[in-house]
């Protein structure tokens, strides 16, 4: 699948005419292959998640057995929900995450009203929270004894963002390489504290998996909780169906790449939490300010330090995966005219979708502006479950509505049913346990995009045309960008 060179200039104020256009969209990207996309899966699913739910997942279950029976159980519900999309992806061959599947099954409007979330909200405000914990890890040992302050972490998750968008945006295979080396970079670090922890173990430190279920917690809702925040942690399993298009063989790859990289940081998760009760009891672990830095002090030291140092490779790694998917779902949408046009073009250079990943970016900066993101992300994540579980349904009303499609992978439907289920419990077990007016600002801003579905979208007013051509017209120029075409 060769990539002819473009070798015309964009469009002229002049001419007004179309710019140049890439043949054939799988060939306007640089494939990315099995390793890579296992270590797409592993790298964005394992950010700071892992040293700091424990916490919470902790405080919830209320002991040490239901708290390795969570993690474990929140990894197999992983697995469940990859396995739906793994069929998904092999069934619709088409980048943008659960985008091109609501398309399919749903229509337009819903498909529409999930590109705008994600897009708005959910995907650049995740890539601002991922890159200010980078950011706070990374400049704490600057500051000995004390926080650092606001303004410099901030700053910091910002110079952050530019950096990893400036990579997506001159390379998929850069971008490729240093995801890779982060994941590899994380995984060090959790065979440390692993290892560490066996070796404990065969000391004899067991005292604290004695009378492990007492003081379990029997709360519906707690458990509940528990359950969310471990999923928190583990949430990045759907990400490698976000650039189906740019995988080499989408058939195979997709769902080895599932297969091998959620069952991984399953068994991690559980025996990186293993290696913390070792050395920490339940009230040491949950005082703690971070529990991965607090283990690390206690069996590490003199080379304690390594921990935050690898934290941050791992907080690094994983927002370049946030990156790099997010910048696919806006192309996608663009393509499909759910967004600006501008939004799907490519450069014509380096072949990579420079104005939906910029676009993603100053997102992100913007969301690093307010005092406390963090609330939001809480009250977003329950639409992000409600997604998750419209995809698994989809999954099933396509079963009888497109039994044409061929399903090079295809699970028991039952699958589906209890993920189906599950998203329904996480999306409504918090709003019902603590009802709040916030949950409806979500829903009304959810729906409120709506309002430009209609004109922009459905009836395409020529008014809006007008406005835009200009404007795509000098973006155009600007990024050496040209739009994608499809060859038969």
């Amino acid at each position: 699948c060769a990539r002819p060179p473009c070798t015309h200039p964009p469009t002229t104020p002049a001419t007004h005419q179309p710019g140049p256009k890439i043949q054939n969209e799988k060939c306007g990207f640089t494939l990315v292959g099995l390793l890579s996309g296992i270590c797409l899966i592993v790298g964005t699913m394992i950010g700071s998640g892992i040293f700091i739910s424990p916490k919470s997942v902790l405080l919830y279950s209320g002991a040490v057995g239901p708290c390795l029976l969570i993690w474990t159980a929140c990894g197999v519900l992983s697995t469940l929900g990859a396995l739906c999309y793994a069929e998904l992806g092999t069934m619709i061959t088409k980048s943008g995450g659960e985008y091109p599947y609501f398309m399919e099954a749903f229509g337009s409007i819903v498909a529409y009203l999930y590109s705008w979330t994600t897009i708005m909200v959910l995907k650049p405000s995740s890539f601002a929270i991922i890159t200010l914990s980078f950011a706070e890890y990374a400049s704490t040992p600057f500051y000995p004894g004390c926080s650092p302050p606001l303004i410099v972490t901030k700053c910091l998750a910002a110079a952050a963002i530019l950096i990893i968008t400036s990579i997506n945006c001159l390379s998929v295979k850069l971008a490729s390489y240093v995801q890779n080396f982060f994941t590899a970079a994380k995984l060090i670090i959790i065979l440390v504290i692993v290892g560490a922890g066996i070796v404990l173990l065969a000391q004899g430190k067991t005292e604290n998996f004695s009378n492990a279920f007492d003081g379990t917690a029997t709360s519906f809702g707690a458990i509940g909780l528990a359950f969310y925040n471990g999923l928190w942690a583990y949430d990045g399993w759907n990400q490698l169906n976000f650039i189906t298009e740019e995988l080499k063989d989408p058939f195979r790859d997709l769902p080895l790449a599932i297969v091998i990289g959620i069952p991984l940081v399953t068994v991690c998760y559980v025996l990186v939490n293993v290696a913390y009760f070792t050395v920490m009891t339940t009230t040491e672990l949950l005082l703690s300010p971070a529990v991965a830095v607090t283990f690390g002090d206690r069996v590490l030291y003199p080379a304690s330090w390594i921990v935050p140092l690898f934290v941050v490779f791992s907080t690094f790694g994983s927002a370049n995966g946030s990156c790099f998917t997010a910048g696919r779902l806006v192309y996608a949408s663009g393509r499909e005219g759910h967004m600006v046009k501008i939004l799907s073009y490519i450069n014509v250079k380096r072949y990579t979708p420079a104005p939906a990943l910029i676009f993603n970016g100053v997102l992100a900066i913007f969301y690093i502006i307010p005092a406390d993101i963090n609330t939001l992300i809480n009250y977003f994540s329950f639409a992000q479950w409600f997604f998750y579980g419209l995809a698994a349904l989809a999954l099933i009303v396509m079963r009888f509505t497109r039994k044409d499609l061929d399903r090079p992978v295809k699970i028991p439907v039952v699958l589906a049913g209890i993920m189906v289920l599950v998203s329904c419990y996480l999306v409504l077990a918090p709003i019902i346990d603590q009802p709040e007016l916030e949950y409806l600002y979500c829903t009304i801003f959810i729906f409120s995009g709506l309002i430009l579905y209609y004109p922009f979208v459905y009836r395409k007013v020529n008014w809006g045309r007008k406005i835009m051509r200009p404007i795509t017209m000098h973006l155009q120029l600007l990024m050496d960008v040209a739009p994608p075409e499809k060859t038969e």
